[in-house]
């Protein structure tokens, strides 16, 4: 047995030589795979049980009560709307007597009531991130207030500089009218001593382009011509008072009309961060599990990631002389902030769809009765779906967390089902759910083809990163050519909307991504006519 020292996207891995027939071409596949597997079943077996059922946060939970309810009674066939439909769901979610997470089982209810009518009636415009006015009772702070170090000093900086003569002296020391400050933190600024405290509010704090502001009832509210809907302050909101739009009953009934597949046919497009998902079972369990849902054919969304991997590197080699550097479009959150911060620079942002846009094409040009619904962990996602120029591809968006919530309403137990194909993938494609797997991709593809051109990425992990590195572009100082743009943390395993946030996710799409059988993204796209897919989208106006 020859052992081979080959570069894969987690560095060298050791293995041995096997050629695999297929009716294309031969290929490697890894022999040490049967050790991996092995130690990865043992791993699991001691998981299951432990994860599946975990919860990262009451608000989670609440969530998860809420969605699962509702598709419960979709799936009885008890989910006929009346005046009392709403009241009669938060009541069976809160019981009572005692209330459980607000003052009283009132507002719990209310609050649920709410949530219940943005899954039955979602808004019907693009505005993917909203307000629960209800839920959002709890942080009405005051965000500056003078602390015991003001030294009541005879330079007034503080009362001077406001704009609003809010700030007062009292007692020798100063004093903040709350009614009157309008929070723009001059005061904080020029305070000698430091003795204005901040303290801010958890969405805005979590907001990276300050689309989060307090209204007149000091209430959040959403900026959307600022929002990028990357849903961080859905996640970091510790009262659940921001929600993202719910697309689970036009998916169910995108469902039930299909009459078991018989009209048309219902594809699960999944995003590779999948892998980080669920705990204690098997990838392909889980893929079983979308298609007891009722759908036609369950898809691995990698499969369009080997696909733009080739566009984005046929792209960068044709435009990066001219462009001098370019940017990834996976990322519909990067994106958006890119086309509403710097307009100026759209013509550096590829040009190549997204996996999820380029899996629908290419569905649907194989399968003229396909609709596609994607499921992901991004909440940005429910915003590219619906934009005029990528809107042919696919049809709706559903999350990580609302999948876990139809699987449970349904009864379906993953641990018992056997394991089904989605596709196949390479390595290369799989990785697209981490931060680096994107710029990796495009790296490996450039060396297949042997592409002379040097491809210096700078990863960005987080909108912060990505923030700082389009400034450093516009001023020509970037360090790289090519900007890999991703909103969250970590990459896709971190989305907002995924169940787990944890370092493990990213572990654990590197691990999904060693049981592919090719690590040559050529190969995960030979059951699809590439000629029939369009891979190019262009910019159309930016909807608010």
């Amino acid at each position: 047995m020859k052992i081979l020292n080959r570069k894969h996207p987690f560095g060298v891995l050791f293995c041995a030589e096997k050629k695999v027939e297929s009716k294309h071409k031969k290929w490697y596949i890894f022999q040490t795979q049967q050790d991996f597997m092995q130690k990865k079943k043992n791993r699991l077996t001691a998981m299951k049980g432990k994860e599946m059922n975990h919860f990262e946060s009451n608000v989670q939970y609440i969530k998860y009560l809420v969605n699962k309810e509702v598709a419960y009674r979709f799936f009885q066939g008890a989910l006929e709307k009346g005046p009392f439909l709403e009241r009669d769901i938060a009541e069976a979610i809160i019981p009572g007597p005692k209330a459980s997470f607000r003052c009283c089982i009132y507002n719990e209810r209310k609050i649920i009531e709410d949530r219940v009518h943005l899954i039955l009636e979602p808004t019907k415009d693009n505005r993917v991130i909203n307000v629960l006015d209800a839920a959002c009772d709890e942080c009405p702070l005051d965000r500056f207030v003078v602390s015991d170090s003001c030294r009541g000093c005879l330079g007034h900086k503080c009362q001077e500089v406001c704009p609003r003569g809010a700030i007062s002296i009292v007692n020798h020391r100063a004093y903040i009218n709350q009614e009157l400050c309008i929070e723009c933190g001059k005061c904080k600024a020029v305070c000698p001593f430091g003795a204005i405290s901040e303290v801010m509010r958890p969405c805005m704090r979590a907001c990276p382009v300050d689309a989060v502001k307090i209204d007149e009832n000091r209430k959040a509210m959403i900026d959307h011509e600022k929002c990028i809907s990357c849903g961080s302050c859905v996640h970091q909101c510790p009262f659940g008072a921001i929600v993202d739009k719910s697309y689970v009953m036009n998916i169910l009934n995108l469902i039930r009309d299909s009459f078991n597949n018989t009209n048309y046919h219902v594809y699960a497009v999944v995003a590779p961060a999948v892998a980080s998902q669920f705990g204690g079972v098997e990838v392909g369990q889980v893929f079983a599990g979308i298609k007891e849902l009722g759908f036609y054919k369950v898809v691995e969304a990698a499969i369009a990631g080997d696909m733009v991997a080739l566009a984005e590197t046929e792209e960068f080699v044709k435009t990066i002389e001219e462009k001098k550097w370019k940017t990834t479009s996976c990322c519909p959150a990067f994106v958006e902030y890119v086309r509403r911060n710097h307009p100026e620079l759209v013509d550096h942002v590829s040009t190549v769809v997204s996996p999820m846009v380029a899996m629908g094409r290419a569905i649907r040009a194989k399968d003229p009765k396909a609709r596609v619904i994607f499921i992901g962990p991004c909440t940005a996602k429910k915003v590219e779906v619906k934009q005029p120029e990528i809107r042919d591809a696919i049809d709706y968006v559903m999350t990580f967390e609302e999948l876990r919530s139809l699987l449970d309403a349904k009864g379906v137990e993953l641990d018992k089902l056997p394991e089904i194909s989605a596709g196949e993938p390479s390595s290369y494609g799989r990785i697209f759910a981490r931060t680096g797997g994107v710029a990796e991709s495009v790296r490996r593809v450039a060396k297949l083809e042997g592409v002379d051109v040097e491809i210096k990425p700078v990863r960005c992990n987080g909108i912060e990163e990505c923030v700082r590195a389009m400034k450093l572009a516009s001023f020509g100082k970037l360090d790289g050519n090519l900007i890999e743009g991703m909103a969250c943390k970590g990459g896709c395993t971190n989305g907002a909307a995924s169940i787990f946030h944890d370092a493990k996710g990213i572990q654990r799409v590197n691990d999904f991504s060693r049981t592919a059988l090719t690590d040559d993204p050529t190969e995960g796209i030979r059951e699809y006519d590439m000629s029939a897919v369009n891979m190019e989208r262009e910019f159309g106006e930016i909807e608010t």
